[in-house]
């Protein structure tokens, strides 16, 4: 096993769970697993599964990106840096949904962004 990757998985999986203010047992039934594996996932004690990774991320709404422990660059924000990992699920899975679209189809959910801002 990966201690590095079960770790990195076991880290996003918590973050994405208590972001969505679920309890592991809630994630383990939603994912159809025991709540004493889905423990164990969580603390970087197993690796998931191909399937079993692809309904953590749909369960907890987090891009596999993030569960795998790939970030974009930091950026700054209001004089200090932010890093990929303090936004919430909501925000990456927003970003991949946004590389499925077109230039126009961007441009609309662009614009659509400025109007929600006002």
């Amino acid at each position: 096993m990966n201690e590095k990757l079960s770790a990195v998985i076991g880290k996003a999986a918590r973050a994405a769970r208590e972001q969505l203010g679920l309890t592991q047992v809630e994630v383990a039934r939603l994912m159809d697993l025991s709540p004493v594996v889905y423990n164990r996932l969580e603390r970087g004690r197993m690796l998931p599964s191909v399937p079993t990774l692809v309904r953590l991320c749909e369960t907890l709404k987090v891009s596999p990106e993030v569960v795998l422990g790939f970030h974009r660059p930091a950026t700054r924000s209001k004089g200090r840096d932010k890093s990929a990992d303090e936004d919430p699920p909501s925000v990456h899975h927003l970003t991949g949904l946004s590389r499925k679209l077109d230039e126009p189809q961007r441009a609309a959910l662009i614009h659509m962004a400025k109007v929600l801002l006002r």
